[in-house]
């Protein structure tokens, strides 16, 4: 539920508020979106394809967010057996997927009451692992792109979280805010929350599973919901 104007409180205890894009502002359904990139290519993409693609794709990712491959490296590597098959360059593939997801992307339920809420309250920004030829469509796509002051893209910073340099490259561009008046907000562990706090912002772990962290790893909070999580920011005032 939304704050009306009445009982909606002047600011949060954050003077910004960073968020993770995948499973914490959109919902991301790669084989729904695989499924439709290949069907323009005549092919039947079915769930034994995508575990297979999955072996590849994921080991990709951890080597990313490690810096011991570049994004470009992960594009290509993950769309060469079936550049192969289909006789068309990784990068084609990589762009036509790219191109589905943002066709499919929706944002989480209760995304678009929390970004209202804290309109005008906390400036707002977006710090993702994921590629440049995605963020700016879907945040237009989805009509949310007016609500983000700041825009982080690894991919074009040159390194990933939970490396502290794209936290260093997004303190910057919001003018060095003190760093316990930034909330990082994120789904994962790793990335999301170990990289905020190796950076010196608070965090809060978006855990709808209600998954126990790993011993060594402690979120300021966490919440189940962004309902929740609003609730919390205006009730720590």
């Amino acid at each position: 539920m939304s704050y009306s104007n009445q009982t909606q409180p002047s600011a949060t205890p954050y003077a910004w508020v960073l968020f993770d894009a995948d499973e914490t502002l959109f919902h991301f359904d790669a084989f729904a979106g695989l499924k439709l990139m290949f069907e323009g290519f005549g092919i039947d993409f079915t769930q034994a394809d995508f575990d297979e693609f999955q072996l590849v794709n994921k080991p990709l990712w951890v080597d990313y967010q490690d810096g011991k491959i570049t994004a470009a490296e992960l594009q290509t590597i993950r769309f060469t057996a079936w550049s192969v098959k289909l006789g068309v360059t990784p990068q084609s593939l990589n762009s036509a997927y790219l191109a589905a997801m943002a066709q499919i992307c929706v944002p989480l339920p209760g995304v678009p009451d929390l970004l209202a809420a804290l309109q005008g309250k906390a400036k707002l920004g977006i710090i993702t692992n994921g590629f440049t030829e995605l963020q700016q469509v879907r945040l237009e796509r989805t009509g949310l792109k007016h609500h983000f002051d700041i825009l982080v893209i690894s991919e074009l910073v040159g390194v990933a979280k939970p490396d502290v340099g794209i936290f260093e490259h997004a303190l910057e561009l919001m003018g060095n805010p003190s760093r316990e008046k930034v909330l990082m907000v994120g789904d994962n562990l790793h990335s999301d929350i170990q990289g905020g706090l190796n950076a010196g912002f608070h965090t809060c772990w978006y855990n709808v599973q209600g998954h126990a962290a790993p011993v060594g790893i402690r979120p300021h909070f966490q919440v189940g919901s962004h309902q929740e999580l609003q609730q919390k920011l205006f009730s720590m005032l």
